[in-house]
Parts: C-alpha cells; sequence; structure tokens
C-alpha cells in the first residue's frame, strides 16, 4: 500500500513537469506566431495547461524578479518538482529499509 501511494505521488509530480513543458512550448509557439490562439482548438489546449500549471507557477512568479518577456518560473517549478522527486524517493527508500514499505 505505502509503495503505490509512492509510485502514485512520483508519477503525478512527473504528470506536472511533462505538463509545464507542455505549457511552455505551447506559450512560445503562439507568442512566436506558430501557432493562432484563435483557432479553438490552440485555445482550448493553452487554457487547459495554463489552469493545470498556474497553482504551480503563480506562487514562483511571486518571487522571482521580472526579467522583461523572459519567464523562467518553469524551470525553477521543474527544478523543485525534481528535488520533491528526490525526497520522495528518499523516503520510500528508508521506510523499506526499515521494513515499513509493503
Amino acid at each position: 500500500m505505502v509503495s503505490a501511494i509512492f509510485w502514485l505521488a512520483g508519477e503525478l509530480v512527473h504528470l506536472m513537469i511533462l505538463a509545464i513543458i507542455a505549457a511552455a512550448v505551447m506559450s512560445m509557439l503562439i507568442s512566436f506566431g506558430v501557432a493562432n490562439p484563435r483557432n479553438q482548438l490552440v485555445y482550448s489546449i493553452a487554457d487547459f495547461l495554463t489552469r493545470l500549471t498556474d497553482p504551480v507557477l503563480r506562487p514562483i512568479r511571486r518571487y522571482l524578479p521580472y526579467f522583461g518577456n523572459i519567464d523562467i518560473s518553469p524551470v525553477v517549478a521543474i527544478l523543485l518538482l525534481e528535488a520533491l522527486q528526490i525526497v520522495l524517493s528518499d523516503i520510500y527508500t528508508r521506510l523499506a529499509l526499515a521494513g515499513l514499505a509493503f
């Protein structure tokens, strides 16, 4: 049961990392004029990715200094999420060595 919980938490963190990368790519495609945000499909995908990633990126944007048109909050968020995955893995390993992970 414990291993399933840690597996699920790790997969959710990994999916959030992928969503942040997809949102950053979509934002660049829209800003460079490759994707048209007036297209219903492009708008729907961009809106979904924005709504999914904003709860993670908004607190980071609040504390980062303004760098003009460059948003580095996705990079910071990915680094923090990777660190969270390492912490979860370490906690699970310690539980397994203690004999509590079943």
